[in-house]
């Protein structure tokens, strides 16, 4: 299986380039990718959050203090903060997400890990997400990481996304292949 091409070009890019050496300067790279997952996780999650980063309503110096609050609250390393404060400062906290993901992009190349995207009908147990992850490591011949997200209309299965390459073994897809035959026979 061939590598991800998870890229991030442009202004998101240069601001996630810029993070990573500095982090990889002050030997925080692992610490700077939790507080940035963490912080993707509940800009995600929050419709408030998302709100305040895209809202031209609100002005820069609102915009730095509140994400700011955010983060101190969180217990983030004092670099993730300042980075997220120049960004707010500067207005471009609207691409905030696509900077995060395009930090962990960058961490994810040059530690050779390439990430699958698995989507399932329900939760994955810890037991299964182990041994998905091990047997897609054996398959890509090296790291991968599990980026889970569940979707019930799947009824049951897995579909799987690595790099251009996918595996829908859902039973949707399944039960619609079957659908599309059965018309073809009558």
């Amino acid at each position: 299986m061939a590598g991800t091409d998870e890229t991030v070009g442009g202004l998101a890019g240069r601001y996630a380039l810029a993070l990573y050496e500095l982090a990889d300067q002050k030997k925080l790279l692992d610490e700077v990718a939790a507080d940035l997952t963490a912080l993707r996780t509940a800009i995600d999650e929050s419709a408030d959050l998302r709100s305040l980063i895209r809202s031209p309503v609100y002005g820069r110096d609102e915009q730095a203090k509140a994400i700011g609050a955010v983060l101190e609250k969180a217990g983030a390393q004092q670099i993730v903060r300042n980075f997220v404060g120049v960004v707010a400062e500067n207005g471009r906290l609207f691409a905030l997400p696509r900077m995060i993901d395009g930090f962990l992009a960058e961490l994810r190349r040059r530690r050779g890990e390439v990430t699958a995207k698995v989507i399932s009908a329900r939760p994955l147990s810890a037991a299964q997400e182990k041994e998905l992850t091990e047997t897609l490591q054996k398959t890509a011949g090296g790291k991968v990481q599990i980026d889970t997200k569940v979707d019930p209309s799947l009824l049951g299965g897995l579909i799987v996304q690595v790099g251009s390459r996918m595996v829908d073994g859902s039973l949707k897809s399944k039960l619609e292949r079957m659908k599309f035959a059965m018309k073809g026979v009558g």
